[in-house]
């Protein structure tokens, strides 16, 4: 076996060795399928960038991202919620106005969440290029 390239990867590598060597790594017990799978759908990862500049109402947040319905919304929150990482307060008015923040789990995302951001930003092009290539390749 190959050594790792860098230090990230050997923590990679050591990570899922530790994982693979578990008695159980049913989808419940591995971090990578219990917490990231929820970050890496397609709406999470945009509600807590939207989130990261403070707390917003439902409708500011689904203008926000336009493209994702209401149903969703309300799904990708709770589950986010669920998850600890979106706290939702609901205000005493007429009719109830309801605010979603990033609780304190949330904001301890938002640095790895930056760089992995900034990573996309910097090889997106790299990844649509590449797309075309394997497409032309493959037809």
């Amino acid at each position: 076996m190959r050594e790792p390239s860098s230090p990230a990867a050997a923590q990679l590598v050591d990570a899922f060795q530790s994982w693979m060597a578990a008695t159980d790594l049913s989808p419940a017990n591995c971090p990578v399928r219990d917490v990231i799978d929820h970050l890496g759908d397609k709406w999470s990862t945009l509600l807590l960038i939207a989130l990261a500049g403070g707390p917003r109402r439902f409708g500011v947040l689904r203008r926000t991202v336009p493209d994702i319905s209401q149903r969703m919304l309300t799904q990708t929150l709770r589950d986010l919620q669920r998850d600890g990482l979106v706290e939702r307060q609901v205000f005493p008015t007429k009719p109830p106005g309801v605010e979603y923040s990033l609780s304190a789990l949330g904001g301890s995302l938002l640095e790895p969440l930056a760089g992995l951001v900034t990573w996309a930003e910097r090889h997106h092009a790299d990844i649509r290029a590449a797309r075309a290539r394997f497409d032309a390749e493959a037809a």
